[in-house]
């Protein structure tokens, strides 16, 4: 592991940490500038290929998934480790199925569901997007379905 401060590879873990989620966080110190700081690793298990609308396929990205979801969120009073979480669930939910393949309306699916007990405004945001809600009527008929449920 390379000191982030000062790029040495001479470090040493001072403590670890197991974290719900599968996870190892360790707490490390540089040995050439005596820096501390922390590394996160996580279990790099199969995931599935998404077969996008096109019907082209490509590897499932946690990043790409995380991405749209904190635009979603963006200030709004969500924590980042509520939207940690519901990335997690959502992985979780994928790798359980046990397919090779999974459509990307499920992955589209989960975030949605997931935002919608998550945060209202957060949920008509990916909606508008994802739903392909592209006229007030339609987003005011989302909105409308939303405080009746």
């Amino acid at each position: 592991m390379r000191c982030p401060y000062c790029r040495s590879e001479r470090t040493r873990v001072i403590d670890t940490y197991r974290d719900s989620k599968g996870g190892i966080r360790r707490r490390r110190v540089c040995i050439g500038c005596e820096n501390r700081f922390s590394t996160y690793e996580r279990a790099i298990l199969s995931s599935p290929l998404v077969v996008k609308l096109d019907g082209t396929r490509e590897e499932f990205d946690r990043d790409k998934l995380a991405r749209g979801i904190r635009i979603a969120c963006a200030k709004r009073p969500v924590s980042a480790a509520d939207i940690d979480r519901l990335i997690g669930e959502i992985e979780s939910t994928l790798r359980s199925m046990g397919k090779a393949e999974v459509s990307s309306r499920v992955i589209g699916d989960l975030a949605i569901a997931g935002l919608k007990d998550l945060d209202h405004i957060a949920y008509i945001r990916y909606a508008i997007v994802y739903l392909g809600l592209d006229d007030l009527q339609a987003i005011r008929g989302e909105i409308d379905r939303l405080l009746e449920g």
